[in-house]
């Protein structure tokens, strides 16, 4: 049993020494609670367990937290794919709940899977989702002081393999900030999250150039075809050098390898094997 988590990079937020010291912190806590709840769950309900815990803190831009758009709302994306049945399930552009990641479980029972907007929203509210307000005091001053000038490049999202074998992915995100309102992220594709029976990927980064490179869905389907997760991914990321492309990637394969690997150097990640913790430093 095994389990990866990212919370996007480190620089989404700041070089503040104490901010990275927080993120770290709050990681390997993470990492910790997953890997426990792994021990009595399916890699799909950990992938999903976990990434709500990434959602609720606000220090990572994905539900609590998010970043906000140009027209001054925040709207969530988020998806969950399932190795074993194959099936995938996303929410684009949801406003007003805390956790979508959540309601992408719930998307997997149903025949339409993919929902965006307020048909989303609608959904949610069948479900009897209460209404959340995921902005926070500071994601609203850097708002309204235009601080942010730079792309936020903040998704979290895990991936799990359970004591059966199977593997789940799952991502969630507020967006870059001030993007164009209806802009589609890169988090509730295949580009940006994957999984089958041999492996899977969460990516984090400019949604674009993940999507641009199919990134997830060729670094997995690389691996079903014979190379090892490490293999596929360099692979994939030279190649995404071609069109100078932004991203990070965990990833776990059938055969227990976890992997991660990142365009920048300070994508936040911790994992778990059940003998030892690692994140990044």
């Amino acid at each position: 049993m095994k389990v990866i988590i990212h919370g996007g990079f480190f620089s989404e937020s700041t070089t503040n020494t104490e901010v990275k010291l927080a993120k770290q912190a709050a990681l390997k806590n993470i990492v910790s609670q997953a890997y426990l709840f792994l021990n009595k769950h399916t890699a799909l309900d950990t992938a999903i367990y976990a990434t709500s815990l990434l959602e609720n803190d606000p220090l990572f831009n994905a539900g609590t937290g998010s970043q906000i758009q140009s027209d001054g709302k925040i709207r969530l994306s988020a998806s969950v794919m399932e190795g074993k049945t194959g099936k995938f399930a996303g929410l684009i552009n949801i406003q007003n709940i805390k956790n979508p990641i959540t309601l992408c479980k719930t998307l997997l029972a149903t025949d339409d899977r993919v929902l965006s907007g307020q048909e989303a929203l609608n959904f949610a509210k069948s479900k009897n989702i209460p209404y959340y307000n995921p902005e926070t005091p500071q994601r609203r001053a850097e708002y309204e002081a235009k601080l942010l000038k730079t792309k936020g490049l903040g998704t979290v999202g895990c991936v799990a393999l359970d004591a059966q074998g199977n593997i789940a992915a799952a991502t969630s995100t507020g967006g870059k900030g001030f993007e164009v309102p209806g802009r589609v992220s890169d988090s509730a594709t295949v580009a940006g999250n994957y999984a089958n029976a041999y492996a899977g990927v969460s990516c984090t980064g400019v949604g674009e150039d993940i999507v641009s490179a199919a990134l997830a869905s060729k670094i997995v389907t690389r691996v079903s075809d014979g190379f090892s997760l490490k293999e596929a991914s360099e692979k994939s990321f030279n190649e995404l050098k071609k069109i100078d492309g932004f991203a990070g990637i965990i990833g776990i394969s059938a055969s227990g390898q976890m992997y991660h690997c990142h365009s920048h150097p300070y994508m936040v990640w911790a994992a778990h094997d059940g003998e030892s913790l690692s994140w990044f430093a």
